[in-house]
């Protein structure tokens, strides 16, 4: 029979190092002790206790019992209708390129969220803009500088 140390069992067990101890504290859990006073978990007591953590009958997602359904009125007022130029996933992360008029903006979401909306090249889309910070630039004609004064040499120098 192997034991194992806290940390090690805490992260077979999918826990903090810290939720573990308490419990051990606490008497929730059956340990050994080193001659050092530390504590040790046999394969057996996480067997039983990961047994005890996990349902009988498997629980429904969050996502499945989520309600689906057409939104109809969103509070966000910065929405810019155009089409997916590109969308691709690479690992965690998508990306999506929209083109809006003549303008191109591009958005990092997460891969999940890129596979619900189902987005390929060419479908319409809408980018809805929340923001804390919003910069408000114009640009202006480049003002007319007068050219340079090349110095000239002096009358001494010339003659």
């Amino acid at each position: 029979m192997s034991l194992l140390t806290v940390r090690a069992a805490a992260g077979r067990m999918g826990i903090g190092y810290s939720t573990l101890k308490q419990w051990i504290y606490q008497g929730k859990i059956r340990t050994t002790q080193t001659a050092g006073g530390h504590h040790r978990l046999s394969e057996a007591e996480i067997d039983r206790l990961l047994a005890k953590q996990t349902p009988s009958v498997p629980a429904r997602s969050r996502r499945a019992g989520r309600p689906r359904g057409l939104i109809v009125v969103l509070s966000g007022r910065n929405q810019l209708r155009g089409f997916v130029e590109e969308a691709r996933t690479d690992g965690l992360l998508g990306q999506v390129r929209l083109r809006i008029g003549d303008q191109t903006l591009t958005a990092v979401i997460t891969s999940d969220a890129l596979r619900e909306l189902k987005l390929k090249r060419g479908d319409d889309a809408l980018a809805i803009i929340k923001s804390t910070e919003v910069m408000i630039a114009r640009e202006v004609a480049e003002p007319v500088r007068p050219a340079r004064r090349v110095a000239r040499a002096s009358k001494s120098k010339r003659s």
